[in-house]
């Protein structure tokens, strides 16, 4: 994509250029190689105690003469005039990014996709990469746009104000929440990369007056329209019984709203901070027990001003009813993650069967 030249002569001779690759990260490995070498004397590839440990994704070659030709990882990891090296190497390459996004910021932004998870990285694990970086990190909204945190966050009145910022991970599998956001002229940003929950984790803890959901976390006022308290209590235990009844799912967790689109019967939520947790989990390769709706955090929300509801609500248990239960109750998962075979064989005879009624 470009690169970075490197060239210093006091206080230690350094020489060299790194390379930004162009990552596939369906079949790319997404670690580069960066050579050490002293006078052009080979010594080794990707010494983390000389090259941080985030700049490990670039492909480069760097000769220092005044590195030591044979040393062990210990002593390298102890000596202050290796670490001078290192903050030299991050500030060059930070020093080149944040140019290129004030000087030339089409091309930063016509390579923003390939190096945001470099940057992102970075940010986790280098601090002072991080402080250089951070009005430089560009997010892209709902019209593709890209912009920055500050573009994103007005100035906060007080201390307590906090701005909640919007996300899309999966932009096929979220578009029906994507479809209200845009119905309300609400804005989102796209993080769909693996990186990305930890990296908002880490930006939230440097900016307090930040919060990010994803977008089908949970249904602001924007969506929806008012609704007694009893009433919606009312409602709610005798549609939880129904659906729970129906499903044979017990833990079934059920909200009743009046949406103001009422064409979308019923939909899911997912609580942020249960989800965050369950995806990090994942990552670290601990066994996560909250698989499928009814899971700790998730809620099935039951619009109130859709007819195939009110047809729920006002109808005993009949045959048509129960299938109608289970077919919002999947039709609201497909719209938030893939069913697993047998749920989805399931799905598919069932719609054959409502297909067959239609018919006759």
């Amino acid at each position: 994509l470009f690169w970075i030249h490197l060239n210093m002569d006091y206080p230690f001779n350094l020489k060299g250029i790194l390379y930004f690759p162009q990552i596939n990260t369906e079949y790319d490995s997404i670690e580069g190689t960066i050579k050490l070498y002293n006078n052009q004397v080979f010594i080794a590839d990707n010494i983390k105690e000389v090259i941080p440990e985030f700049l490990m994704l670039l492909k480069g070659v760097i000769d220092c003469p005044d590195l030591p030709l044979n040393v062990s990882r210990s002593a390298l990891q102890n000596d202050g005039f290796v670490k001078k090296i290192s903050d030299y190497i991050t500030k060059k390459v930070a020093d080149k990014l944040t140019g290129m996004c004030k000087t030339d910021r089409e091309s930063y932004e016509k390579y923003w996709d390939d190096i945001s998870p470099f940057i992102k990285f970075g940010f986790i694990r280098d601090q002072k990469f991080a402080d250089k970086i951070k009005d430089y990190i560009l997010f892209k909204n709902m019209e593709h746009k890209y912009v920055t945190l500050s573009d994103l966050v007005p100035a906060p009145a007080n201390d307590d104000d906090v701005t909640t910022l919007y996300y899309i991970t999966d932009e096929v599998q979220q578009s029906q929440y994507i479809n209200m956001f845009k119905e309300q002229e609400i804005d989102a940003i796209y993080l769909t990369h693996q990186i990305d929950t930890t990296f908002i984790t880490h930006l939230e803890q440097r900016n307090p007056e930040v919060k990010f959901l994803r977008i089908d976390s949970e249904l602001t006022d924007n969506f929806k329209e008012t609704i007694d308290e009893n009433e919606e209590k009312e409602l709610t235990e005798k549609l939880s019984e129904k659906f729970k009844k129906a499903t044979g799912v017990e833990n079934l967790s059920v909200k009743v709203e009046k949406l103001k689109n009422a064409d979308m019967p019923s939909m899911i939520t997912v609580s942020e901070q249960t989800r965050r947790m369950s995806e990090m989990m994942e990552m670290y390769g601990m066994s996560n027990s909250s698989t499928g709706l009814g899971a700790e955090g998730e809620t099935l929300v039951l619009n109130m001003n859709n007819d195939l509801v009110q047809y729920v609500l006002n109808n005993d248990e009949s045959e048509n009813t129960t299938t109608i239960c289970q077919q919002l109750y999947d039709l609201a998962r497909l719209a938030n993650h893939p069913l697993k075979p047998e749920e989805m064989t399931a799905f598919v005879a069932r719609s054959n069967k409502i297909l067959s009624i239609l018919t006759k």
